[in-house]
């Protein structure tokens, strides 16, 4: 049987993808000050778990990352609603959201926002769906 040799692919695929990682978290965390948030945080997560599958295998990659990606999709729904409901506790309106700031021990003054959470349930929707999409496709054969 035919091996392909994809050892370039496996060597620069460890590197893309600790940068792709990184700058999706970067992205998902400067999202509700900045450019970014949950969406284009979890399509580059995406993009760099696809290219691990790419480079690795499926039987690799789910040693490494046993993760239903399609259970993510009703968990970050379920964020994501839930911020904009939690709301409705205070008396504001819908998705409606407050900051404030905190001490913490290590990273010192941090402003902690509600929106924050709304872009972490986003975050795990686009990822569970577009790694459900691409699995099945890449399955269809």
């Amino acid at each position: 049987m035919y091996k392909p040799n994809n050892l370039i692919l496996r060597t620069t695929t460890s590197l893309i993808a600790f940068i792709l990682l990184g700058f999706s978290i970067y992205l998902l965390l400067a999202g509700h000050n900045a450019p970014g948030g949950g969406f284009v945080g979890g399509l580059m997560t995406s993009a760099a778990i696809v290219l691990m599958y790419m480079a690795y295998g499926s039987a690799v990659l789910e040693k490494v990352l046993p993760i239903n990606y399609r259970l993510l999709i009703p968990t970050g729904l379920l964020i994501a609603v839930g911020t904009g409901l939690a709301s409705f506790i205070f008396g504001e309106a819908f998705l409606s959201h407050t900051y404030g700031y905190f001490h913490v021990p290590v990273f010192g003054e941090l402003e902690l926002a509600t929106a924050m959470l709304f872009d972490f349930g986003v975050y795990f929707t686009v990822l569970g769906v577009t790694i459900s999409i691409i699995l099945s496709i890449a399955n269809d054969r």
